[in-house]
Order: structure tokens, then C-alpha cells, then sequence
């Protein structure tokens, strides 16, 4: 089908990523929604269908799974044949100090939070490189959720942040490979966030004093206005209060 903007949203059935997709169908994109749970994505896109009439198709997907992301990819290109925004916002956490910190649960943070990542945005290419090529004035942008850990350390969360350091460089150097051919990558990188992910974190920071998914989705929105020769590599999102540089 033809439509005028399309973007693809991994982590979309619920948080960050559900508040994004909202955002994005208001906006009048069309979507592809990913996540792991089919009855929860498919959930959020009947509500986004429903309550603004946006395009919306899922693909239940689980981003340690390479065949599925290519099977993600291939449905958003076979469905609507462009990708202006491409957002990774799926991840995984565990909090523990270095000392106790099990091996398979960093392999799993690695895997989820930074292969899978890369991955997506290899299958991706190609597509983002098409659409940028026939809307050069904009092209095509792609945007994965980091985290402040990933720029300042945070004790008891050391392999989690170690990955999200490690996709905010992912995310410089696709830039700096890409946006010749008018993709651009930014990271975005907030302290905690009031979802369900960040709820084990309330006895320290109440919900009401963390950062909303709306300040998130506010700014991918913002992102995808942008022209192709405005290149931001990372948005550092801070809690109010006395320290910026913490979660």
C-alpha cells in the first residue's frame, strides 16, 4: 500500500515504546509494532487503530532471535514499502553488583540490548536508505533508547549500562557511516522512566519524580522532523533534582 510516512517500533505493546507508537500514529504515521507478547501488541495497535486511525500491523518478535528480526524487517517493507523511522526501544535489565553478576545474565543484556540492536538496524538498511533516497530533504532516522547508565555508572548496574554504552557508540558510528546516504541515528539516553520496567526502583525514586514516557516520545517526535543535515547523536534526559549526571 502507499503511505505517506511509515515507522517501525520495537518494545511497542506497552511503555516507552507503546507512548512513541501514539505519538507517531497521531503524527499519521503508519506502524509496525514488534515485542515479544502477540496478545499485548496486538492490543495497543487495536486501541492506536481505534482512537486514531493510523495504520497499524504487529509482528510478534523477540530481539535475541535473528530470524525474527529479519522476519520483522520483511513484513514492515512488504506492508507499506518505506521506513522513515525506524525506533529500537526493546530491552532487557538486571540490577547486581559486578562481584555477583551471573554470566548468562550479562550475555542476555548484551544480546538483547546491543545485537539485537545491530541486527535490526542491518536489516534495516537497505530500506531506510531507499526512503531517504526518494525524500532526501528529510531522509530517514533511527532512534534506539540507551540510558543514562550508559553515560554515567550507576552502581548495581554495570552490564546493563555497559550495553547501553555500547549501543550510544553503535548509534555515532551508523551515523557516521550512514548519513551520507541520509540516515542518521540518534541514541536517547534517560535516567529512570516511570514504566513498569523502572517499578522495582520506586522505594528509591517515587514514581512521580522519574521522567514520563510522554518527555520520550516528545522528543523521537521531535527527531523525526528534523532535516536529513541535522545529525544528534545522543539526548542525555536527566531527573530533576541536585545531580544530573545519575539514573
Amino acid at each position: 500500500m502507499s503511505v505517506t510516512r511509515a515507522a517501525l517500533i520495537t518494545g511497542g505493546s506497552r511503555g516507552i515504546g507503546a507512548e512513541i507508537a501514539r505519538r507517531l500514529a497521531e503524527e499519521g504515521f503508519a506502524l509496525t509494532l514488534a515485542a515479544r507478547g502477540a496478545e499485548a501488541l496486538e492490543e495497543t495497535a487495536r486501541r492506536l487503530r481505534a482512537d486514531t486511525g493510523a495504520e497499524v500491523q504487529t509482528v510478534p518478535t523477540r530481539m535475541n532471535d535473528p530470524e525474527r528480526i529479519a522476519a520483522l524487517t520483511a513484513a514492515h517493507d512488504e506492508r507499506f514499502g518505506r521506513l522513515d523511522l525506524l525506533v529500537s526501544s526493546a530491552g532487557t535489565g538486571t540490577a547486581g553488583p559486578v562481584a555477583d553478576l551471573p554470566a548468562a545474565t550479562y550475555e542476555r543484556m548484551m544480546e538483547v540490548n546491543l545485537r539485537g540492536p545491530l541486527l535490526l538496524i542491518q536489516r534495516a538498511l537497505p530500506l531506510l536508505r531507499r526512503t531517504a533516497r526518494r525524500d532526501p530533504a528529510r531522509g530517514a532516522r533511527i532512534v534506539a533508547l540507551a540510558s543514562m547508565t550508559g553515560v554515567a555508572g550507576e552502581a548495581g548496574l554495570a552490564a546493563y549500562g555497559a550495553s547501553k554504552a555500547a549501543l550510544i557508540s553503535l548509534c555515532e558510528t551508523v551515523s557516521l557511516e550512514e548519513s551520507g546516504n541520509g540516515v542518521n541515528v540518534t541514541a536517547l539516553s534517560p535516567g529512570y522512566v516511570d514504566t513498569d520496567m523502572s517499578a522495582w526502583k520506586h522505594g528509591d525514586v517515587p514514581p512521580e519524580a522519574m521522567i514520563t514516557t510522554g518527555d520520550i516520545a516528545e522528543l523521537v517526535l521531535a527527531l523525526s522532523r528534523l532535516s536529513a543535515n541535522a545529525v544528534v547523536p545522543n539526548i542525555v534526559v536527566s531527573r530533576a533534582g541536585d545531580r544530573l549526571w545519575r539514573a
